[in-house]
């Protein structure tokens, strides 16, 4: 089982329907495909979503950074030497997409090797997820109308509501549409992507505050330290940190700060390894977690119920893992299929999919 080769694949699919937001909009899906070649000729794979609107990556600065550092670092370890793993990836800082999608190929590899899940192997609570859809800019009668279809065709009723434009008016104004055009049985919660400053977030959340909202997540900047602490004091609904919290650290400083009280997940970002740790945190201080969605492709939404399926405190909440449905193509040989608002793990070892080839060879940037 040991490490003897990884890839890092460019390749561009455009979104047949762009998501934007306060922080920036994805047009194209510029994503590396990682492949973990092994010893025995298993072939584990992952999705690295690169977001420089957020941390800082690019397409070109994923693969670099694989090829010329993480690849090198980790051929000739053993896929049950993660922590070897884990401690190698960290020599170099940040990156954390390229080192998570490193990571969740080593999982999948190791599961198809073993002849195991990798939900089987993270924890096994749950073989499915309630899905959460993501809402982005747009006006109020075609974000309800995309909410309706949403729920029509694939039974979601969780809905995460962009906001954080200028005037705020115009997310508040969104949201009650929502409300009144959903009725009260669909969940609703809104992100801003740092989109405001503090006391515009308590203003909107003032003025939507009898439209029963779930979470906020990320109105405001995480480093208006100050002003940040005061919004998360008086709201009356969980706070989630998501941007703000790349590493199980972070999650800390602003949990003990008093800057959050939730916490959202995202395996594109930390991957299998770090993300458990997040989530133990996260069980020990009594938090309120959700699984993110980094505009994930159908790969990347596999990892991200892989995980959240495997434990019971992920599996409360829906998970934002419909974004996909967003995209004109994807790779993978069989497309998911989102369920009575559900979407299960695929059964065989590993993570359960394989990539077509020949649409990685249609895509491919290299």
């Amino acid at each position: 089982m040991k490490i003897t080769a990884v890839e890092a694949i460019p390749y561009a699919i455009p979104y047949a329907k762009p998501l934007k937001f306060a922080s920036g909009e994805v047009r194209v899906a510029e994503h590396v495909l990682v492949r973990v070649h092994t010893d025995d000729g298993v072939v584990g794979i992952a999705d690295a979503p690169p977001r420089p609107f957020t941390y800082g990556e690019t397409q070109a600065g994923v693969v670099a950074v694989i090829d010329s550092l993480f690849a090198p670092a980790v051929v000739g370890l053993g896929l049950m030497e993660r922590e070897q793993i884990h401690a190698r990836l960290n020599r170099t800082v940040a990156n954390p997409v390229a080192k998570a999608a490193l990571d969740m190929a080593v999982w999948d590899a190791l599961g198809r090797t073993l002849g195991y899940q990798v939900n089987e192997l993270l924890g096994g609570w749950s073989d499915r997820m309630r899905v959460s859809h993501m809402l982005g800019f747009d006006s109020p009668a075609a974000m309800v109308a995309e909410a309706e279809r949403m729920r029509d065709t694939h039974g979601i009723t969780t809905f995460k509501v962009k906001v954080g434009r200028h005037p705020h008016t115009l997310d508040t104004a969104v949201v009650r549409a929502l409300r009144e055009g959903l009725g009260e049985e669909v969940e609703l919660y809104v992100d801003g992507n740092r989109g405001w400053s503090a006391s515009e977030s308590a203003r909107a959340m003032r003025e939507m505050s009898d439209l029963g909202l779930t979470f906020a997540e990320e109105l405001c900047p995480a480093d208006d330290v100050l002003g940040r602490r005061w919004l998360v004091q008086q709201l009356d609904v969980p706070f989630i940190a998501d941007e703000s919290v790349p590493t199980p650290a972070d999650v800390t400083r602003e949990v003990l700060g008093g800057s959050a009280t939730a916490v959202s997940i995202k395996t594109s970002r930390t991957g299998f390894t770090q993300s458990r740790r997040v989530h133990h945190l996260a069980e020990g201080l009594g938090l309120e977690v959700v699984m993110g969605n980094q505009i994930d492709s159908q790969l990347g939404s596999v990892c991200t119920v892989s995980f959240g399926a495997a434990f019971e405190l992920t599996s409360r909440r829906a998970g934002e893992l419909s974004n996909f449905l967003d995209m004109s193509d994807d790779l993978l040989t069989e497309p998911l299929e989102i369920r009575d608002g559900e979407l299960t793990i695929r059964p065989g070892a590993g993570l359960g999919v394989e990539i077509d080839p020949d649409k990685l060879a249609h895509y491919r940037q290299d």
